[in-house]
C-alpha cells in the first residue's frame, strides 16, 4: 500500500485503479459460498434462461467488493469513513472489471470524497458511487 498524506492530495487526482481477472462461473460460486447469497440467477443457467437471460449474471455486491478492494489498496481501512454504490447495468459472466477512483473534495476535517465507477473491457459503467476517507496529514 503506498504511502499517502492528506497534504499530498489534491482534488482530481486518482486513486490506483483495480483490474480484476474476467469474472468466471468459480468466482460466482466462491462469492455465493462467501456471501451466503446463493440466488439462482448468479449460478443456474438453466435458472436463468427461464427468465430470458442468455446467461447468469455477476453479483453486483461483487463488484462493489472490488470497488472497496481498490480503496483500501490506496489507503488504510480505518481511513474509511462511508462506502456507497448505485448499480447501473448488468455484469456479465466474462465481464473484466476495472475500477477506477478520482478525488472529488477534500475538507478542513482531514476528509476526502472519491468518486468511484466499475466500467468493463468495453466501457460501460456497472456501478457508480461515493468513498469518504479520512487521512492522515
Amino acid at each position: 500500500m503506498p504511502d499517502i498524506s492528506f497534504d499530498a492530495l489534491n482534488v482530481g487526482d486518482a486513486v490506483p485503479p483495480l483490474t480484476v481477472e474476467p469474472i468466471s462461473r468459480t468466482t460466482l460460486a466462491l462469492y455465493a459460498g462467501a456471501s451466503g447469497d446463493h440466488n439462482p440467477i448468479h449460478i443456474d443457467i438453466d435458472f436463468a434462461r427461464r427468465y430470458g437471460m442468455d446467461d447468469v449474471i455477476a453479483h453486483g455486491m461483487l463488484v462493489m467488493a472490488y470497488a472497496g478492494r481498490m480503496l483500501t489498496d490506496w489507503a488504510p481501512q480505518t481511513a474509511l469513513q462511508s462506502f456507497g454504490i448505485r448499480f447501473s447495468a448488468i455484469i456479465a459472466v466474462h465481464d473484466e472489471i476495472t475500477c477506477t477512483g478520482t478525488i472529488s473534495a477534500k475538507h478542513d476535517d482531514g476528509t476526502v470524497h472519491v468518486d468511484l465507477e466499475a466500467a468493463n473491457q468495453h466501457g460501460e459503467v456497472k456501478l457508480a458511487g461515493e468513498a469518504v476517507l479520512r487521512l492522515a496529514n
